[in-house]
């Protein structure tokens, strides 16, 4: 009876927590189709939305700045995470390979970084120096490896047989045919998950951004969220309305904006869930 009870309990408390958790994110999406009026006047807890509208997704996808910074992220998305597996795979196979000269050295030194860094003042100066600045590389080139991705990506290349990677050598294959159709084929739990912590980088980055990039043609969705949230500057979007009723669609059209940009990364998780989990418990355990 006192295990039944503590499973009824933790179950009970787990739900509460995922309800107070999921619910934010439910508001944002109610509040994102209801009238504006409504919704100002509205008071306590959102369940439904409230006289439903879809102006303000029109006025978001009507806005030039919102279709540019969607297809600026795309393109660094896409060109980051490509660029971040190679480097990431290449590194973590080298630094997993016994008989590596320097091997430990190296190794605490890629570590080294994840406690200490030059600052920011010579990182812009390095990125600067460069002539990365004001281009869609100074969102991609600095962050091109993560540390501790890279540590997890070796645990799980340090997990693959060496019985695999010696008859490999037998039959006459490279030492990048062997990452890329031996080690990265067998470590898709890992792959997955790094696909997922840089792309979700990459699509919620905004700091370097707003470092490097003067060009507004050029602002990734983040930045020009980061504008009309934390800024309240809206004004672009609703071009053609009174100043009263510019005030009101300006609520719910914050909340809009959030529910565009959050929306495909969303869609994503689902596909990498299966995973997810095994990848993240890679090296957790040892036999």
């Amino acid at each position: 009876m006192g295990r039944k009870g503590f499973h009824i309990l933790n179950g009970f408390i787990l739900t509460l927590l995922s309800l107070m958790t999921a619910y934010p994110i439910l508001y944002v999406f109610l509040a994102s189709f209801s009238n504006p009026a409504d919704f100002l006047a509205h008071r306590g807890l959102l369940i439904r939305p409230l006289g439903f509208s879809l102006d303000a997704y029109q006025m978001v996808l009507s806005n030039r700045m919102i279709i540019h910074g969607y297809v600026n992220t795309v393109i660094v998305v896409t060109a980051g995470v490509a660029i971040n597996l190679l480097m990431t795979s290449l590194g973590a196979y080298f630094l997993s390979r016994k008989g590596v000269l320097w091997r430990n050295t190296i190794m605490l030194l890629i570590v080294f970084t994840m406690f200490f860094s030059g600052g920011l003042v010579p990182y812009y100066l390095t990125v600067r120096g460069l002539s990365l600045d004001n281009t869609y590389w100074a969102l991609i080139i600095p962050t091109a490896v993560n540390t501790f991705n890279l540590i997890l990506m070796r645990t799980s290349f340090l997990g693959i047989p060496d019985e695999i990677e010696e008859s490999a050598k037998l039959d006459g294959a490279s030492h990048l045919t062997i990452l890329f159709r031996i080690f990265l084929p067998l470590s898709m739990p890992v792959v997955a998950v790094m696909i997922l912590y840089y792309g979700v980088g990459h699509w919620n980055a905004w700091f370097n951004a707003m470092l490097f990039i003067r060009d507004r043609d050029l602002y990734p969705l983040q930045l020009v969220l980061r504008e009309i949230l934390v800024q309240n500057d809206t004004n672009a979007m609703l071009v053609g309305t009174d100043s009263f009723d510019r005030g009101l669609a300006a609520e719910t059209l914050k909340y809009a904006v959030i529910v565009v940009a959050t929306l495909p990364v969303l869609a994503l998780y689902p596909f990498l869930q299966k995973y997810f989990v095994k990848g993240m418990m890679i090296g957790a355990l040892k036999g």
